[in-house]
């Protein structure tokens, strides 16, 4: 067992961080007031070979492990977090879930553009009555001809103004449940197909989410990820992947706030001393340094499970659960620490604490993985390997 952290992970570290500090830190300000997506920003993610970073090289990728990609959200985090999201929706959500289920045709169709950003993919599951519970999507495709009839009305997909394509989900045969969800790739020049941003977010303003609404769309058989039958699998194994990347983008929120809670408490005098010196400041700076160091274990560990195969949906859960808990924490206890010159614009850490708690909701609430969890410890729950697993790393 070795916590070393390897000199291949700082150097991907050190990429990433001088990436985000170059290209991220200076439109933050002005987007996130404006609630403007910076389109450029997939361009310059796609040059630096970063939209491809745990994909095979055969596909265009960087052939990096599952530890580099937590790495990656987790400095993107300590920036912003739509940078991360962003890395979330079009590598591991999609890139990802065309790795594990899509046929050898469709891995060099679209995972080499996607690596490079030549073409964006998005996900497509939640609807307005369907979050959490994925079996009560409504989306609905007919059999007609060598394809299926797609329609629906699809809610907060991240991308959705940007997106190439979608991972959309619908019935196929709402009589057999959850054997009767499909994952269809469905692109965005189909007919029928409309995608509208939503506006007025509290969190991400610097992420693009909209809706999308599917009217009579058309998609050919070849466009069906994984079997017909096959989409719950399908969306879990994508959830798992996304939740793994909200909980390394956790760590890095919370090591962002640590970082400027020490600066300040170092720095900031009161009553004759620096705040630092008083026990309750002490005490809320203990506590983030503790849940850091827990949460970044938990995502770590997640990596390596990944990075051998081995199945690591309960370990998943649990750190995005506590990973992002901690996070949302830290970010309140920072504005806190930082007083009242933390309420404005100008200061990052009002900012910190809406998408930190947005966190808590996406790819599966805390409510949710605290049940998982509980399943799995019950034994009501056992993990179940599937059909397909993404490649262990290396990758061949």
């Amino acid at each position: 067992m070795d916590f070393k952290i390897s000199a291949y992970h700082e150097r991907v570290r050190q990429m990433i961080r001088e990436f985000a500090e170059k290209e991220i830190i200076p439109m933050v300000p002005g987007d996130d007031e404006l609630a403007y997506y910076n389109r450029s920003l997939l361009e310059k993610l796609g040059e630096a070979g970063i939209l491809g970073l745990c994909v095979p090289e055969r596909y265009g990728g960087g052939g990096n492990d599952y530890i580099s990609l937590a790495i990656a959200c987790e400095e993107f985090e300590r920036v912003d977090t739509a940078c991360r999201v962003t890395l979330s929706v079009h590598l591991a959500l999609n890139s990802l879930t065309i790795l594990q289920w899509g046929t050898e045709e469709q891995k060099m169709h679209y995972l080499i553009p996607q690596t490079k950003g030549l073409r964006i993919g998005a996900f497509a599951l939640s609807e307005p009555e369907s979050g959490s519970d994925i079996k009560n999507i409504k989306t609905f495709a007919r059999r007609e001809g060598n394809g299926y009839i797609l329609n629906g009305v699809k809610m907060w997909v991240s991308l959705a103004d940007v997106a190439d394509h979608f991972l959309v989900f619908a019935y196929t045969d709402p009589t057999e449940k959850h054997r009767g969800i499909t994952c269809f790739l469905v692109e965005r020049e189909f007919r029928g197909v409309e995608a509208a941003s939503t506006y007025g977010k509290m969190n991400m303003r610097l992420s693009n989410a909209g809706k999308l609404v599917l009217n009579e769309v058309y998609v050919p058989l070849e466009n069906v990820i994984g079997e017909v039958g096959e989409g719950l699998k399908v969306a879990l194994a994508a959830i798992d992947n996304a939740r793994f990347t909200a909980a390394g983008g956790a760590v890095g929120l919370t090591q962002a706030c640590l970082e400027a809670s020490v600066r300040h408490a170092r720095e900031r005098e009161a009553f004759g001393q620096p705040i630092g010196k008083y026990q309750l400041v002490q005490d809320m700076i203990a506590r983030m340094a503790l849940g850091l160091e827990t949460s970044r274990l938990l995502v770590y560990k997640v990596g390596w499970m990944k990075n051998e195969g081995l199945p690591c949906t309960k370990e998943i859960a649990m750190a995005k659960w506590h990973a992002c808990e901690v996070a949302f924490k830290s970010a309140a206890d920072t504005m806190q620490i930082l007083g009242g010159s933390s309420y404005v614009a100008s200061c990052p850490f009002e900012r910190y604490l809406r998408n930190a708690k947005s966190a808590e909701i996406y790819t599966g609430t805390r409510e949710i993985l605290e049940i998982l969890v509980a399943e799995h410890a019950l034994g009501y729950r056992q993990e179940k390997a599937l059909r397909k697993n993404l490649p262990t790393w290396p990758f061949q």
